[in-house]
């Protein structure tokens, strides 16, 4: 039944003597479920098309707790979870695991599955030297919970291989929080880590798209498809109180070719009058707009209103992770190697407004859809971004591929099986990877 992409290739393959490989998802790139304190049916929240956006907004919208430096939902009788199914490379393969997923092979949903196919097919095998690490990608970064569970992983690969060190491939913000690790854990990450490839990591931000997404949301999904999933306000009112988010604002102190900017086109009324002038804030700047923008932001949940302003204390947790993550170098004896997207048109200025419709009041912001400048990368991460590791390097590679693209991109396919030093093989002895599929109950809308 080969002629059905929901059936797996009758192609074999062997496994060989490798060394570990540990997959890390980035912002938004695990399977995430919302499990009932009591008891009752788990369900899958994200990613998911049927009713994304009425499960998302009854379970996932959140509150910072400045007092632990969680994101906890507003929904107290469940919690949300990420699945360790099949080692933790569920979470991440196919974000989406339905069956009609599947058939139609969309690729928006399609995250780590063609990169693990690939992997599988160079002989490693799932829960000895191929593991993949999911987390709740509203937290931040160094979280306790997420530093731990990165640990938790390494350990188990170091062991399951036979003792070998491991390899690192991150993608996006999952390279933030390895550096984070990194500089929290520096024997722990040089005892287990061999080698890091780093896929477009926003080490110095991802300014026009962070910026926007902090003051009118975001959109994963782009086209007929977006119908179907969180809407771009939904998922803003769950960005404002996201750490992560915070954390990839653009940097304040990194020399940038030329500063990232917010441009507000202004109305102003004198002598009766009406003007406009352009206003520019940089990163820094930046943050007194961000709290007069959002200062009426809220929602509603269970007929209550909730407030939900700018967040000054995740901005003091995020500018210490900042600080961390500045801070951190590459242990010796570990290599590291960067490729960064190129080619495509990114956001990186980002306008509000304009000179014949200027903006009165900057909470009209919120409610006012964006124009981009644009810079070159990967259409989410600048490439100078991308590149500004301060890291030592062992290579540095550009590729002409879109943020997520690139996890499934032959050209870093290429890169990573040569780093690797592994190459493809053929056996009876093993079939292909596949992906479960996702079980009825998570469909059901409780």
């Amino acid at each position: 039944m080969r002629f059905c992409p929901c059936f797996g290739s009758d192609e074999v393959r062997a496994i060989a003597d490798r060394d570990p490989v540990l997959l890390v998802s980035g912002m938004g790139g695990s399977i995430v479920n919302s499990k009932p304190k009591t008891f009752g049916f788990t369900t899958r929240v994200w990613v998911r098309l049927l009713l994304a956006d009425m499960e998302f907004r009854k379970k996932i919208w959140s509150l910072y707790n400045p007092k632990t430096g969680y994101c906890e939902t507003l929904d107290k009788k469940s919690k949300l979870v990420v699945p360790d199914d099949d080692h933790g490379l569920y979470a991440i393969d196919i974000l989406d695991p339905s069956w009609f997923t599947k058939c139609v092979h969309l690729t928006e949903v399609y995250h780590f599955h063609d990169m693990i196919e690939m992997l599988v097919g160079c002989g490693y095998e799932k829960g000895t030297t191929l593991f993949g690490f999911g987390y709740d990608f509203r937290q931040s970064n160094r979280i306790d919970k997420s530093m731990e569970g990165l640990k938790h992983k390494l350990e188990t690969a170091h062991k399951a291989s036979g003792g070998r060190k491991v390899n690192l491939v991150s993608h996006s913000m999952g390279g933030i929080m390895i550096s984070c690790f990194m500089s929290l854990h520096r024997d722990v990450f040089t005892k287990y880590v061999n080698k890091w490839i780093c896929l477009a990591c926003p080490f110095q931000g991802a300014p026009g798209c962070i910026n926007d997404s902090l003051l009118t949301g975001l959109e994963f999904v782009d086209g007929f498809q977006s119908y179907f999933f969180v809407k771009r306000w939904t998922m803003h009112q769950l960005l404002v109180e996201c750490p992560s988010v915070y954390e990839m604002l653009a940097n304040p102190s990194y020399e940038w070719k030329k500063q990232p900017e917010i441009l507000v086109w202004r109305k102003h009324t004198k002598d009766g009058e009406n003007n406009s002038n352009l206003e520019s804030y940089g990163p820094t700047q930046s943050i007194s707009l961000f709290e007069e923008a959002l200062r009426h932001n809220e929602l509603s949940y269970n007929g209550k209103t909730i407030s939900l302003p700018f967040n000054f204390d995740i901005l003091d947790w995020a500018i210490k992770t900042r600080q961390l993550t500045a801070n951190a170098t590459l242990p010796d004896g570990v290599s590291f190697y960067n490729i960064y997207g190129t080619s495509l048109d990114t956001p990186f200025d980002v306008c509000y407004g304009s000179e014949d419709s200027p903006i009165e009041d900057l909470s009209e912001i919120c409610h006012t859809m964006p124009q981009y400048s644009y810079v070159d990368g990967d259409g989410t991460v600048p490439t100078e971004s991308a590149k500004g590791d301060g890291l030592k390097a062992t290579e540095r590679v550009g590729v002409a591929a879109s943020h997520r693209g690139i996890l499934r991109d032959e050209t870093v396919f290429q890169l990573i099986k040569k780093w690797l030093d592994v190459e493809p093989m053929v056996s009876k002895q093993s079939k292909t990877s596949k992906v479960a599929d996702a079980d009825p109950i998570v469909h059901m809308a409780l």
